[in-house]
């Protein structure tokens, strides 16, 4: 699909990883609607590249409902949607102080990342479904989701994270061939370590760590690159159905 000119939504677009994406697809000629739970972020992010801002919880109904109108409404029917939004979370089964963790923070994790992606995909794909194709393919639209290396291989404490991770990265053949008769297609990427505002809190000596951990190139990754493979997914047609590691051939170790 050629980027220029469509309507694309990118979900927790305020900052990271979103916010690099949303640059690099406004920068190729997209109207970017930049929707994020940090509605301020949200904003200033908009404010840059001349798109678009909605404050928006991905786990709720009728606030996805609210922000794709929005977007109808502001930059027309979009055919792209790019699933960035999710949180982390790092906390042992069984703690210091023997107690378990809590139920709680699990499902939190599990229904912002996972079930949050699921929601807005499927709010996305009705409207997208009844759109006309374009071209002799019948495309009609494109949703790139993010998982992350967890789903494959989660260190310690990870268990909330990797299964929500893992569950993107499982649905992501089911959405491709059951979006299929749509002309919609699915792709995730799976990053490794980057220099998103999370890791950039972290103490130096901790960064060139992690970034010693990593293969090839020997440092973390950048925004950009995450962005730049949003973007050539969107424009191969025969990307589908596929989970793409972006890691530098890094296998996390288990802690």
């Amino acid at each position: 699909m050629d980027i220029q000119g469509q309507s694309v939504i990118v979900t927790g677009g305020g900052s990271g990883l979103g916010a690099q994406t949303a640059r690099e697809l406004a920068r190729r000629g997209a109207r970017v609607a930049v929707l994020d739970i940090n509605g301020d972020a949200a904003a200033a992010l908009a404010a840059e590249i001349g798109g678009v801002a909605a404050r928006c919880d991905i786990t709720d109904t009728a606030s996805v409902e609210a922000a794709l109108a929005l977007v109808q409404e502001r930059h027309g029917p979009a055919r792209i949607l790019m699933n960035v939004a999710g949180i982390g979370s790092a906390k042992r089964i069984v703690g210091k102080d023997g107690r378990a963790a809590p139920l709680e923070d699990f499902r939190r994790v599990v229904e912002i990342n996972l079930i949050g992606t699921y929601n807005v995909t499927r709010l996305f794909a009705a409207q997208a479904a009844a759109l006309p194709p374009l071209g002799d393919d019948g495309e009609r639209g494109v949703i790139v989701c993010t998982a992350s290396v967890a789903a494959f291989d989660g260190q310690v404490g990870q268990e909330a994270y990797a299964a929500s991770k893992g569950g993107i990265a499982a649905m992501t053949l089911p959405m491709a061939r059951d979006l299929a008769q749509h002309g919609i297609r699915v792709v995730t990427i799976a990053p490794g370590l980057f220099m998103t505002p999370l890791m950039k809190e972290l103490p130096e000596a901790v960064q060139a760590s992690l970034a010693a951990s990593v293969p090839f190139p020997r440092r973390l990754g950048h925004p950009a690159e995450v962005a730049h493979l949003a973007a050539a997914i969107v424009e191969n047609m025969a990307l589908n159905g596929e989970v793409i590691r972006l890691d530098g051939a890094l296998r996390m170790a288990p802690r």
